[in-house]
């Protein structure tokens, strides 16, 4: 147990994508219940995106976590306070997700297809402030690769 709890720490540290409580997860305090948290609107070429956004720690360890099903047009947009290397897991949750590292003008980075309930660590190919996680496949059958623009008024700012 301590090897994953400094595992998780150097995880922490490095990358800035989880955070640790002394002693457990962040995570753990969601008593297994998703979160509802305020949205924005996103569109790729003719496709609009309804994307839940979280901005802090907690919301951001949270995640997509518990949930059951996702609408096709919605997602999560994680929001960080600073370009940095980014990395997510899919550790309690349910539902398999491709996820969208995005540079601070919305343009795709890289992308990445997760499978339910892994540990498995997908990381940002360089620096980014935003992610966006979709039910898996949302990008391919849309086109969406790398160098494709996501557009939406976070990314103005």
């Amino acid at each position: 147990m301590n090897r994953l709890l400094a595992f998780v720490a150097a995880c922490c540290l490095g990358l800035g994508s989880l955070a640790v409580l002394p002693g457990r997860a962040v995570a753990d305090d969601a008593q297994g219940q998703p979160q509802d948290l305020p949205t924005t609107n996103l569109q790729v070429g003719m496709f609009n995106i309804r994307a839940q956004v979280a901005s802090t720690p907690l919301q951001r360890q949270i995640g997509l976590m518990y949930r059951r099903g996702m609408p096709t047009q919605e997602g999560m947009l994680f929001v960080f306070e600073a370009a940095s290397p980014q990395c997510f897991w899919m550790r309690n949750t349910l539902i398999p997700l491709s996820i969208a590292f995005l540079a601070d003008d919305g343009t795709v980075v890289n992308l990445a297809d997760m499978q339910p309930l892994s540990d498995e660590t997908h990381c940002s190919a360089r620096p980014v402030r935003f992610v966006l996680e979709m039910n898996q496949g949302w990008f391919a059958k849309r086109g969406v690769k790398a160098g494709t623009r996501i557009h939406g008024e976070v990314f103005a700012r």
